[in-house]
Parts: structure tokens; sequence; C-alpha cells
């Protein structure tokens, strides 16, 4: 298998991480990629009509994107994890991931509008928006979901400590933290297991 890569992108991590849950990082070949959403090269899109990473491309078999869709084939291919719980556990866990993505996706647009536009076409308040969502997220999980964050570390668990770390790696000046002790709490501690540190971001 090879996969269509690059580092600092929090989808990316959570493909890493599973990698590393799983112990397939060895039969996974990295292939990195440098793209923006205005800029996908020829590699990405020849795999992934959407220009998106992480791409996971398989010896036999359409290529897999989306970072949940590999994560879930990770874990189908792993007999040593279960990274998804099963029943009716599994619904309340795919809600929890599309928190932590939605966290993600929030964070990176706020990224991509002042690093693509020019300075004078920052939509500041879109920006912001975005930080609402990311907010009200925040708030969530603290109050609705750390019973779950301290039960077992699968996958959406582990996705919600990449959505934070994406948070701190591109808007740490935003302290997060200072409105959300608990939440802050739980990721200071679960940063240290071994697949989210070797996994973390690097400026």
């Amino acid at each position: 298998m090879k996969l269509l890569y690059a580092p600092a992108s929090p989808f990316v991590r959570k493909v890493m991480i599973a990698l590393h849950e799983t112990g397939l990082l060895d039969s996974v070949e990295l292939l990195p990629v440098s793209i923006t959403p205005v800029a996908p090269g020829e590699d990405v899109p020849a795999h992934n009509p959407l220009g998106k990473i992480p791409c996971l491309i398989r010896p036999n078999g359409a290529a897999l994107y989306d970072s949940r869709v590999i994560t879930r084939y990770l874990d189908s291919l792993s007999p040593k994890t279960t990274l998804y719980p099963e029943g009716d556990a599994l619904w309340d866990a795919l809600t929890l991931e599309a928190t932590a993505d939605g966290i993600m996706d929030a964070a990176v647009i706020m990224t991509y509008e002042p690093r693509l536009r020019p300075e004078n076409m920052v939509f500041e308040p879109y920006v912001e928006a975005q930080w609402q969502k990311i907010d009200r997220a925040l708030t969530v999980l603290e109050d609705r979901w750390m019973a779950h964050l301290n039960g077992p570390a699968n996958m959406p668990v582990l996705a919600v400590a990449a959505a934070l770390g994406y948070v701190d790696f591109r808007h740490d000046a935003r302290n997060w933290r200072a409105s959300h002790p608990v939440l802050a709490a739980w990721e200071a501690d679960i940063a240290k297991r071994p697949s989210l540190a070797k996994t973390a971001p690097e400026a």
C-alpha cells in the first residue's frame, strides 16, 4: 500500500496514528506531496478526484480517501486492534469522530484563508466564524463527551487528540486551554501516548 500524505495535515495524522496503533506502518510506503486547495498537483487528483489527502493506494482495488474511510479500512486489516466499537456504541463513536473532523476542517480553513488570499481580501468574519465552530465543539466535548474520552483510546478518541494538537499547532495564540481546562488536562495526558507522540506536528 502507498499513502499520499503531508505530515502537517491533521487528517493525515489521523491515518498515521491508526498505522501506529494497528502495527501496519511498515506495510505502507509514505509518498509525500505538497498541495493546497487551489493547487492540488497531479498525483493526488489521479487517485482522488477531490484532490485531497490522505489517500491510500491499494495494490488491488480502488484508492481510498477521507481519513474516516482509511482508518476503518486499516482497522479491518489488523487482527490485534479494535479501533471502532461495535453495536449501538458505534454511532456515538462516529459522532465523536465527526466532531473531531469538524474541528480539523474549521482549523484548516482558518489556516488557508490568510495564506491563500491577499491580505486586503482576507474575510475576518469568516475566520472568526470558523473559530466559533471550534469553540462550540470544545465546549460540547467537555460537557458531553468526557466519559467517552476517558474510556478506551479508540480511533474517535485519538481523532479528538489529533484535532486539539492541530489547533495548538496552527492557532496556539487562541489559547483554547484557558477556557476549557478539563479538556486541556485530558489532552496533555493522552498526548503522551506513543502513537500521538510519534506523529506530533512539527513547525
